[in-house]
């Protein structure tokens, strides 16, 4: 059954990657019309999280950014499929570093230094790893969750490496980056998804208690690796321009939760700028923090 979808939708998504951007974003705004006007697919998901990350909003204000993010995430799932067949000077024209980032890969490259790279599910985060593949001299590995259906699951292989980006299994991440260690490479980590309450770091982002992923921080300072926080901020409709600056050259001497206090707050800095390019239908704040546990008094 796997394999009857994948064959019945491929010829679809290919056709899809070769439309020119106009018919491509033609496309789009009809999805979002069935997404967000007629199916209201996860809206109740996005406006409790808009309501509770912006609650100086009005209702109005937080309707019109949950509008924008549904064009958007529409313009997202096209563009990755877009990456099939786009070619190399399209991809730069589109996504495209900011001098000052290039220049902060540059500098770390001449010193021979590898990188820890966090990002948020921000902007179009699979076109820039095609052009960090393409314009930096790291070796760039993304840490991805394999996808259930094999056949999809190569697709997106296919896409996201098509450029020179490896991948690596979640699971796999400490032992690949240890045996990675003679290359001078970057890996990269989207480190806002949502782990398990009582193995995150807590904090508040975003007005709310919020879970962290521990997996970036702990592998940061045993590798101790220079960790550099990304941006891919969306310009205009299919053009993003990446940022990017230094957190920290020296996690190994930082204290617990530091680098992941760092990196969560750079991102919430982003969302609030640019609020409807972050992924508000994922269900970010499910859990509630653990309530500590109490000794008992010794009688």
């Amino acid at each position: 059954m796997q394999a009857l979808v994948y064959y019945l939708v491929l010829p679809f998504i290919y056709l899809v990657s070769l439309l020119p951007f106009g018919a491509l974003y033609a496309v789009s705004d009809f999805m979002y019309v069935v997404l967000y006007k007629l199916l209201g697919y996860r809206k109740g998901v996005v406006l409790t999280n808009l309501r509770k990350s912006f609650p100086e909003k009005s209702e109005k204000e937080i309707e019109q950014i949950a509008s924008n993010y549904y064009k958007y995430l529409c313009d997202l799932f096209l563009e990755t499929f877009k990456t099939l067949t786009v070619s190399r000077k399209t991809m730069l024209k589109h996504c495209y570093f900011s001098p000052q980032a290039l220049k902060v890969f540059d500098d770390l490259a001449a010193e021979n230094k590898s990188v820890v790279l966090v990002m948020g599910h921000f902007g179009n985060w699979e076109w820039a790893g095609n052009t960090f593949s393409m314009q930096c001299k790291h070796q760039l590995y993304v840490i991805y969750h394999p996808i259930r259906n094999k056949y999809f699951d190569w697709l997106m292989y296919r896409m996201r490496t098509r450029f020179g980006t490896k991948l690596i299994a979640m699971k796999d991440t400490f032992r690949e980056m240890l045996a990675n260690r003679e290359e001078l490479n970057a890996t990269a980590f989207i480190a806002d998804q949502t782990p398990a309450p009582e193995n995150a770091y807590w904090t508040e982002f975003l007005n709310q208690d919020t879970p962290v992923f521990k997996g970036t921080e702990l592998i940061a300072r045993k590798v101790n690796y220079t960790i550099v926080y990304a941006k891919v901020k969306r310009v205009k409709r299919g053009y993003y321009e990446i940022f990017a600056e230094v957190l920290h050259d020296n996690p190994k001497s930082t204290t617990d939760g530091e680098i992941s206090e760092l990196h969560t707050k750079k991102l919430e800095q982003d969302i609030i700028e640019q609020p409807e390019i972050w992924l508000w239908s994922h269900r970010r704040w499910k859990h509630k923090r653990p309530t500590p546990v109490k000794e008992k008094a010794i009688a």
